[in-house]
């Protein structure tokens, strides 16, 4: 269908306007400019927004401030379609560049979303719905199987009823559900099609991960709608199936390891996904786009949205690196790109990151699994701007119930719980400062 027959009449003068000046934002952009605004109109009409005038002032845009960062002159807006623009402040006006350095500190524009300090015992959910003026705060839940879950639900019900994590069942001793948070699970292999595997709001249906405890604290503290979306799926290793744009080849053992998107006879690649051939960071690749193509569909996975946030990323992995020298000697390194890596393709600069040791793993451990945790931690402790009060980590043997990350923790549903309560104590700390 030819969309440019419902673009209202008299909008197309602006939009053109408004191409004109994203084009000089981004000058090879034009033509797939022109396609997107009169091929599907999804910058028109024009809504509320602050008005934006190019250098030249010979051009303007509406749009709302997001982010900016003084120190690198980088504006980030978002149109009034939820269309997210990034550029330098040097292709603003004086008179906009003295608009942002007067309001540099000050909240974007919208709402402020506010987070609660947390209670000794979270009590059960009020069942009320969110404040959907609000953008939805999107967490994204990513690693391997550990992450995808293995917690049997039967043995958490009887964990509940004996009173561990009150807030689970009701006084009938029924599931609670939370009607301000929804739970989204997708999986894919690689870069193919991705499933469906979860959606709806933040109950317990079957296997448990993380998910249930992070979910319930956000969800507690957190003023606006929740979402919590996972997508992972199990024996990937970031040393190479989940490797991050940006990784580069190097050397370990005498051999070249494959950088992103490159593979062991082509260790550079071409920048371009490799067709019909498994690479490093083909499993990044299928997991981004996963997670990118609920939230192009945001009404379908939390009815009534209509814009969202991603505020931060959990990440439990590190199972699979643990056995390959070449991956977990790389492993701090590689988690440092991840998190640059996930806050670029989601346009969250400032989204916090939660990461997790393996249950079975003690500190002090000289296997992989114990420089793993050592990443872990030394990149939560980095005072590197990026990452200082921005990365939090947690030690989870304390928390683990028996078994091991390679057996999924032997099904106890009650190593995901305690691990997914803190790492979402964790988020809200971080949410906090």
């Amino acid at each position: 269908m030819d969309r440019v027959d419902r673009v209202p009449a008299g909008t197309e003068t602006q939009a053109l306007a408004v191409i004109d000046l994203l084009s000089k934002l981004y000058p090879l952009m034009k033509s797939s400019l022109l396609i997107l605004v009169l091929g599907v109109g999804v910058l028109l009409p024009m809504a509320e927004g602050r008005t934006w005038t190019s250098a030249d002032g010979t051009q303007t845009f509406e749009g709302e401030l997001k982010s900016y960062d003084a120190a690198k002159g980088i504006v980030r807006v978002v149109r009034p379609n939820g269309v997210r623009t990034t550029f330098t402040q040097d292709k603003l006006s004086a008179e906009d560049i003295a608009w942002l350095e007067e309001n540099a500190n000050k909240p974007a524009a919208g709402q402020t979303i506010k987070v609660k300090e947390l209670p000794d015992e979270l009590p059960d959910p009020d069942g009320e719905e969110a404040d959907m003026s609000k953008p939805v705060q999107v967490y994204i839940l990513l690693g391997q199987s550990n992450m995808l879950g293995f917690g049997k639900p039967s043995a958490l019900q009887a964990a509940a009823k004996e009173g561990k994590y009150p807030y689970l069942i009701d006084d009938s001793d029924a599931w609670t559900v939370r009607k301000d948070v929804r739970n989204v699970r997708v999986m894919c292999s690689g870069t193919g099609p991705s499933k469906d595997y979860t959606n709806d709001w933040m109950t317990i249906q079957g296997n448990i991960g993380p998910e249930i405890g992070i979910g319930h604290y956000l969800g507690h503290v957190t003023d606006a709608p929740v979402m919590i979306l996972k997508s992972c799926i199990g024996n990937r290793s970031l040393g190479w199936d989940l490797l991050p744009p940006g990784s580069e080849p190097y050397e370990h053992g005498g051999k070249t390891q494959p950088g992103y998107r490159g593979t062991p006879n082509d260790p550079k690649g071409n920048g371009e996904p490799v067709q019909g051939e498994w690479y490093a960071g083909c499993q990044y690749d299928g997991d981004i786009a996963a997670a990118k193509q609920v939230l192009a569909d945001l009404d379908k996975y939390y009815p009534g949205a209509k814009e969202y946030e991603v505020a931060g990323f959990f990440w439990w992995q590190g199972d699979k690196d643990m056995r390959n020298a070449a991956h977990y000697e790389m492993y701090e390194k590689n988690l440092i790109q991840l998190i640059k890596a996930l806050r670029k393709d989601f346009d969250a600069p400032e989204a916090k990151f939660v990461t997790a040791s393996l249950g079975q793993t003690k500190r002090g451990s000289k296997g992989g699994d114990g420089q793993i945790l050592d990443a872990m931690e030394a990149v939560a402790k980095s005072d590197d701007p990026e990452l200082e009060d921005k990365v939090a980590f947690v030690y989870t043997h304390p928390l683990s119930k028996g078994g091991s990350s390679s057996g999924h923790y032997s099904g106890n549903p009650e190593t995901y719980m305690n691990v997914g309560e803190a790492m979402g104590k964790a988020m809200v700390e971080l949410l906090s400062k």
